[in-house]
């Protein structure tokens, strides 16, 4: 890097590329901080040395611009490490879900083809035990301390040049591989390129308005789209980003942090603010400088919004996607949560996902894929140029997703005359009974309005009568009482009789993946083994 010509360094990496974003700001912003994890606090130019010393280590390790590196880890400072690597030195990252099991995880990194993978300290057994059936995997870099027959992650960084790395990147090169969550059978592997993922960085950063100033706290983890594509917009622009471990959702640490780092902006999934605001300590915590919480990867209870703002002021923005479209689709910013002072009928508003975000085209069709009026629900397809560029390696999987351009996204909804976007399901959870169809997202929000229920999920089990019956799981709050004929009248004053639950369970917990999201298929598994 000269001291003397700046710009010309500055046109060094390839126009549309991250390589492009991460050089820019270790000029621009070189001792502001990028990153904070606990006590290490890295700035915009140690990061890009950091990277630099990764992509050398790994290119003495035989990795060249093209292959596939993975990272089986919670988060951690390496993480961005990694991410940053790929983005300069042509690698194609793998994040992989910690969660998942043996069988599971054989297969995904399998099917990544990576030949590569850093290991978190939590998880050396398992891949220890799954190394004879990983075939592509040739270095094993342990993350911490130095694991056997693993190369350590951080001898590999303190061997590795600072100097910049002599590698062409396009903004058309492959970057990043995205997992779906295998609701529908075998993951599959959401491929984009530096262009396209950049593309919805952009869009949200212009969206949310970030600036230098600002401190993002990550409560959500860096192998799940949502989290990570929450982080970059905030480097793009010059902010930092605060890391929170991620093995589970800590709502005290995450209030502390806000506190002492006076944080600007955090994002999270619905359950997460359930528990934030249940902490018998929330009233202690100073949070005066949150400016931004971002919503997202579940529907918001309309009921839970209303409390959240109530407590927090109009600072709530929404963001609706998926893993393949980017994964921005529509958004509802602050300015659209200011009703709760208006009339009932326009409050509706946040129940909804939002408009189209900037760039992205949005229809709502039927099955003969023709395009439906306000207030009729469809399916939700999309246009951009942030969606996947493909299935990793599954081209009839992919055909039958994007078509003629347009990503199906398997999620119904429908619209209103201003383009609000309603979702009422996904195509997968929505219940026939007895002929009638009924959206779980419409109960649980009436659901959601008694006041002994912390949290519900709606789904639909075998019926002898009704072929599939309404069922209702339910989380009750601290020190409350409610019985099944309670809850199943107060949604028939609120419901049509056949929407109602028809059966209530009680349990203490729902099953959550590391988002918060609450997983409808884990629940249903045991309803339709048979």
């Amino acid at each position: 890097m000269s001291d003397k010509l700046i710009l010309k360094d500055l046109s060094r990496y390839g126009r549309g590329t991250f390589a492009d974003v991460i050089y820019r700001n270790a000029i621009f912003y070189s001792n502001s901080e990028a990153f904070v994890y606990g006590k290490q606090r890295i700035t915009f130019a140690r990061f890009n040395e950091r990277v630099n010393r990764l992509i050398h280590g790994l290119n003495a390790l035989g990795v060249r611009k093209g292959d596939g590196i993975g990272m089986l880890s919670w988060n951690c400072l390496e993480y961005t490490d990694f991410y940053g690597a790929a983005m300069k030195g042509g690698f194609i990252a793998s994040p992989f879900n910690p969660r998942l099991h043996g069988e599971e995880l054989e297969y995904i990194i399998n099917y990544s083809e990576a030949n590569t993978l850093l290991v978190g300290p939590e998880l050396i057994s398992t891949v220890k035990s799954l190394e004879p059936r990983l075939s592509n995997i040739r270095n094993y870099v342990s993350i911490g301390d130095a694991a056997p027959d693993m190369i350590s992650y951080n001898d590999l960084l303190s061997k590795g040049s600072t100097q910049e790395p002599d590698i062409e990147i396009h903004k058309d090169d492959p970057y990043l591989i995205f997992y779906t969550s295998g609701t529908t059978g075998l993951p599959r592997g959401a491929l984009y390129t530096h262009e396209r993922k950049l593309s919805s960085i952009r869009t949200k950063a212009l969206e949310m308005g970030t600036k230098p100033e600002d401190k993002h706290i990550m409560a959500l983890p860096f192998f799940h789209i949502g989290g990570d594509s929450h982080v970059w917009p905030f480097f793009l622009t010059g902010g930092c980003n605060i890391i929170m471990p991620q093995i589970s959702f800590d709502p005290g640490a995450v209030l502390q942090i806000i506190q002492d780092e006076r944080a600007t902006d955090l994002q999270i999934v619905p359950t997460q603010l359930n528990a934030m605001m249940a902490r018998q300590d929330f009233g202690k915590y100073d949070l005066s400088s949150l400016k931004r919480i971002y919503y997202a990867a579940s529907p918001m209870p309309v009921e839970l919004l209303r409390k959240g703002l109530e407590v927090f002021g109009p600072i709530f923005s929404q963001g609706y996607g998926q893993t393949e479209s980017g994964p921005q689709i529509c958004s509802l910013p602050r300015k659209a949560h200011q009703v709760l002072d208006r009339p009932v009928e326009e409050q509706k508003v946040l129940s909804s996902c939002g408009q189209p975000s900037l760039g992205v085209h949005v229809r709502i069709v039927d099955d003969q894929n023709h395009d439906l009026e306000p207030g009729i629900v469809g399916e939700i397809i999309v246009q951009s140029d942030s969606i996947m560029l493909e299935y990793w390696r599954k081209p009839k999987e992919t055909s039958e997703t994007i078509i003629n351009g347009w990503l199906h996204t398997g999620d119904l909804a429908y619209y209103d005359e201003k383009g609000f976007i309603y979702i009422v399901d996904r195509k997968k959870d929505m219940i026939v009974t007895g002929g009638e169809n009924v959206y779980s997202r419409e109960v649980e929000d009436v659901l959601y309005e008694h006041p002994a229920i912390l949290e519900v999920a709606v789904i639909g089990v075998p019926d002898p009568v009704w072929v599939e019956r309404v069922h209702a799981l339910v989380v009750l709050r601290e020190g409350a009482t409610a019985t099944d004929q309670d809850i199943i009248g107060f949604c028939k004053s609120h419901l049509a009789s056949y929407k109602s639950p028809k059966s209530i369970e009680f349990v203490e917990s729902l099953p959550k993946n590391p988002q918060g999201k609450i997983l409808k298929k884990d629940i249903r598994a045991k309803y339709w083994k048979r």
